[in-house]
């Protein structure tokens, strides 16, 4: 079997997840799949899933069904989007052109990371469906503000800015196993702006004297708000607390994410902390939900409970690693065709009819 050829028994997400495991170098296995600490959030994400039982019914007309729904004023033929992931290079010799590729097949918008390995140039000319662009905001401002002016200028739809990883996460699977990113992958979108020189252990400690420095407050992303073109989206928000801070700000949507378990250890599950957020933000803004997902049945479950929409990270990472373009595809296809599935044994012949009732009573 060539390394790019799908094996024919993998016909989920799990599958592909489970392939790339058995595929991967230890140094970009520990990086991709690593958690952060102990790794408790990261499996409570599927897990919290996993407690949630859907009920169906029986019988219900679904001549005209569709999964269609309609985000800042396009249509999105699936509520799944790729979310922002680095260093497509580590796993693909095509990078995030290979997944926008597989994108564009399957009409899966995606939201292309700061820290790509193919510029955010490369990546739009390739596509054609609509582009997010993830911002990670830079110790320069006006570095910050060129991202924003090239992702404007390149045809980007939103822009996502993550909230959540002012500092990272202590990996300690990546930590064992001494990942470096390799000499031929870079975050080549930043390669224009002059790095900022590390704080000296005579200024104090490396975290509040260094890495928060230039770290973003809401006055930053109002400033964003203010100036971009293009609407603003944060990434990263668990605390109900701050959806007033953030519509304050001028933001235009709320994605509900733990980066995947990969910051912050023991913070719960987003699909836990969905439901407050979406009741907080009481449908002024839409509300996206990242994190955990592997299953159509879960997309029903995060709109049950308040979700316009799903982001997917590492299943796109494991599946170009282990099929290329036509793996993310495949990938992507699944999971299209399971909510497919979820919404015709559920009943619900529309993303409008998943409410609270879908769900079956906690035990």
């Amino acid at each position: 079997m060539t390394r790019w050829q799908i094996p024919p028994d993998t016909v989920s997400l799990r599958d592909y997840e489970r392939r790339f495991h058995e595929r991967a170098e230890p140094g970009v296995r520990a990086y991709i799949a690593g958690a952060a600490a102990d790794g408790i959030t990261q499996h409570e994400n599927g897990a919290a899933f996993e407690r949630l039982r859907l009920m169906p019914r029986a019988l219900v007309d679904m001549s005209q069904a569709s999964a269609r729904c309609t985000l800042f004023g396009e249509v999105l033929d699936y509520p799944i989007l790729i979310a922002p992931t680095a260093f497509h290079r580590l796993v693909h010799p095509d990078g995030e052109l290979a997944t926008v590729q597989a994108a564009s097949l399957t009409r899966t918008w995606m939201t292309v990371s700061t820290q790509s390995s193919v510029t955010l140039e490369e990546i739009a000319k390739a596509s054609t469906v609509p582009l997010w662009f993830q911002l990670y905001f830079q110790p320069r401002p006006q570095d910050t503000a060129d991202l924003v002016r090239r992702a404007e200028q390149a045809g980007y739809k939103a822009i996502v800015v993550t909230i959540d990883a002012a500092v990272s996460g202590v990996r300690n699977i990546e930590q064992r196993a001494g990942f470096r990113l390799p000499d031929d992958v870079a975050a080549v979108n930043l390669a224009a702006y002059p790095p900022v020189a590390p704080v000296s252990a005579s200024n104090g400690s490396p975290i509040f004297r260094g890495m928060l420095k230039h770290a973003p407050t809401w006055r930053d992303i109002e400033a964003l708000c203010r100036q971009a073109s293009l609407p603003v989206l944060v990434k990263g928000l668990l605390n109900p607390q701050d959806v007033e801070p953030a519509l304050d700000a001028g933001v235009a949507g709320i994605v509900v994410s733990n980066h995947g378990g990969r910051t912050l250890d023991t913070v719960p599950a987003t699909i836990d902390c969905l439901p407050a957020i979406a009741a907080q933000v009481g449908g002024r803004v839409p509300v996206l939900l990242d994190g955990g997902v592997r299953r159509g049945t879960d997309i029903v479950k995060a709109i049950a409970l308040g979700a316009t929409a799903v982001l997917l990270g590492q299943p796109v990472l494991h599946a170009l690693a282990v099929g290329g373009m036509p793996g993310v595809a495949h990938m992507l296809t699944l999971l299209q065709t399971e909510l497919e599935v979820a919404m015709a044994l559920t009943g619900r012949p529309t993303l409008d009819a998943i409410d609270a009732s879908v769900l079956a009573p906690a035990r």
